[in-house]
């Protein structure tokens, strides 16, 4: 294996996993966050690695304030770290340019909210081609791709409806289906059925791993449900600005 994915930080030995001979989609090195308050640092990251690997859904938990949305940031180059490397489908994005940075955005990476933040004035099918013509797709390809997710999300009979019209699991599958228009290697979920209830997140849950295992692409779920983290194939805890990661016991 390449010298750049060579393994950093490690965890305790009770919370490894099995090394997978895999090269990662998606790779993170050393990586460290200081915040300052004052003359106050807090250190939220700390010499944190991290392999992705295709078809993986793995899962992101910590208690509020643990540093989970900075090293969703840190993924999905939204903000830089003080330290360390971050490597996307072969490329090294440490030291990319914010022009860079966006156009890697835009084609490797897909991201999913809490709140599915859809543009109010759009319906379903046009918030999932919005991405792709922004992307450079034209809009019959767009058109296409957003009526083959959404059908598989089954939202078929909705494509016209607007986000006012639909329900809240409605909205978010349609704010996943926009997470992935584009074909990203990389999908970046945060808490994305913490605003839903149980029923319907549980729903809305097993319909995203069904397009994760469909579409093989890599994802990261932060979430505060541990009973959703434990159907993950793998789980990362955030603690005291380290990362531990084992596999869910069955």
């Amino acid at each position: 294996m390449n010298n750049q994915y060579q393994t950093g930080v490690q965890p305790p030995q009770q919370f490894q996993q099995p090394q997978s001979r895999q090269r990662p989609i998606m790779a993170i090195r050393g990586i460290d966050k200081v915040y300052h308050q004052g003359e106050r640092e807090i250190h939220v990251l700390k010499g944190v690695s991290v392999d992705l690997f295709k078809g993986e859904a793995v899962a992101l938990v910590g208690p509020s304030g643990s540093g989970k949305s900075s090293l969703l940031h840190i993924l999905g180059l939204l903000d830089k770290a003080d330290d360390g490397k971050v490597y996307l489908s072969g490329h090294d994005c440490t030291d990319f340019n914010d022009a860079q940075r966006t156009k890697m955005r835009r084609s490797e990476i897909g991201f999913v909210y809490q709140f599915h933040q859809l543009l109010p004035e759009f319906s379903a099918l046009e918030n999932v081609i919005i991405p792709q013509l922004i992307n450079g797709h034209t809009r019959k390809t767009a058109e296409q791709r957003a009526k083959v997710i959404l059908d598989f999300l089954g939202l078929a009979d909705r494509l016209t409806h607007r986000p006012n019209a639909m329900s809240g699991g409605e909205q978010q599958r349609v704010a996943i289906a926009r997470g992935i228009a584009n074909e990203p290697a990389v999908l970046l979920a945060d808490e994305p059925t913490g605003n839903l209830d149980p029923n319907t997140a549980d729903r809305v849950f097993q319909q995203l791993m069904g397009l994760i295992r469909h579409t093989g692409l890599a994802a990261i779920i932060a979430t505060h449900n541990f009973e959703l983290a434990n159907k993950m194939d793998r789980v990362l805890q955030l603690q005291d600005g380290q990362i531990y990661s084992y596999v869910p016991q069955r």
